[in-house]
């Protein structure tokens, strides 16, 4: 087969690269910049154009990274690459690899629904598609966005005429840009912590017309007049910090808040179903769309979600195990010292 699966991650031994490997090799496409799929250590990088940056941002900028479009092609003994819209991140792809008339598709994360900040994703026909499974359980069937963004809106002005705070929880790469983009509806000033405001400001400077924000670090706090908003990351949720802007309503924003308990665990006044990835039915709707007969499910609910597509549309699909599982914890650890 074209591609394999071992120790080090999703390897093409025909073009001797790593497809979002976990071990640093020689040679890797990166599908996004989230942690768990852009580690450190790696001699070579290849990604889409917007995601330069933002590796650059997390890694350091003396990596040796080359760039793609959306859909140019490069050839690399005899293997065609070539990296299409995921609509999980900015910069997030898919990747496509052709030999010999094989191909195959390696998705990343990716969701259906459109942000109106990623690339909307686009499916690819091939014969084999590797795909993440991060809710892959019948009972993530997510609300529309609308629905979500005027709730959340809606929550901001009650907030508001109680002269609170809003404090919003997302992740600092892909997450907290939606949030900001909603949160500018309310006509508050707007805040960010750190790592947040270094990813704004990185995405800005690389061509995205998205709102500025204010970082916290030099702000007095005990100057400012309520009600504003910030924007904050899972790992800043409950810390001293945070408890600088009292009086405030804090709310969680991600797709485990479809799940009541999640929201309880998380010790938060709301919780919004926003996700950046597909849910059940958006799984479903990505696979087919691919006409592929072989699919293999990583991250997430692989058993679940695997099983389905044998029994119910036909699939030969297979779990496969990566070292993604934690994508999401991972993404809070980093987002303390971006």
């Amino acid at each position: 087969m074209l591609i394999t699966f071992n120790n080090k991650g999703i390897y093409c031994a025909q073009a001797d690269l790593y497809i979002d490997p976990w071990q640093p090799v020689s040679k890797a496409i990166i599908t996004h910049a989230h942690s768990d799929h852009a580690k450190p250590g790696n001699k070579h990088y290849l990604c889409h154009q917007d995601s330069v940056s933002l590796l650059k941002l997390r890694l350091g900028d003396q990596i040796s990274v080359q760039a793609l479009h959306y859909g140019q092609t490069i050839h690399i003994h005899g293997v065609t690459i070539s990296l299409h819209p995921a609509g999980h991140i900015p910069g997030s792809a898919q990747v496509k690899l052709t030999y010999k008339g094989e191909i195959w598709v390696i998705s990343g994360d990716y969701k259906l629904s459109s942000d109106g900040i990623a690339a909307p994703f686009e499916p690819v026909s091939c014969h084999h598609f590797v795909t993440e499974s991060t809710f892959g359980l019948p009972i993530y069937r997510f609300p529309q966005v609308d629905t979500v963004t005027a709730d959340m809106l809606a929550w901001i002005e009650a907030n508001r005429k109680q002269q609170k705070n809003t404090l919003l929880v997302g992740y600092a790469l892909g997450k907290a840009q939606r949030l900001i983009e909603i949160a500018a509806h309310a006509e508050l000033p707007i805040f960010a912590h750190g790592a947040i405001a270094n990813v704004q400001r990185t995405l800005i400077e690389s061509g995205y017309p998205l709102h500025r924000v204010m970082p916290t670090a030099t702000l007095d706090t005990k100057a400012l007049s309520s009600p504003y908003v910030v924007i904050l990351p899972p790992s800043a949720l409950g810390s001293t910090w945070a408890k600088r802007f009292t009086p405030y309503e804090v709310a969680y924003c991600s797709g485990w808040m479809q799940l009541r308990g999640a929201r309880r665990r998380k010790n938060v006044n709301r919780g919004f179903v926003l996700s950046d990835h597909a849910d059940w039915d958006q799984l479903q709707t990505a696979v087919q769309a691919t006409s592929a007969e072989n699919i293999y499910v990583t991250h997430g609910y692989k058993a679940t979600f695997a099983k389905w597509l044998v029994e119910h549309h036909g699939l030969q699909a297979t779990e496969v195990t990566t070292q993604y599982e934690n994508h999401l914890l991972l993404e809070e650890e980093k987002d303390e010292v971006i």
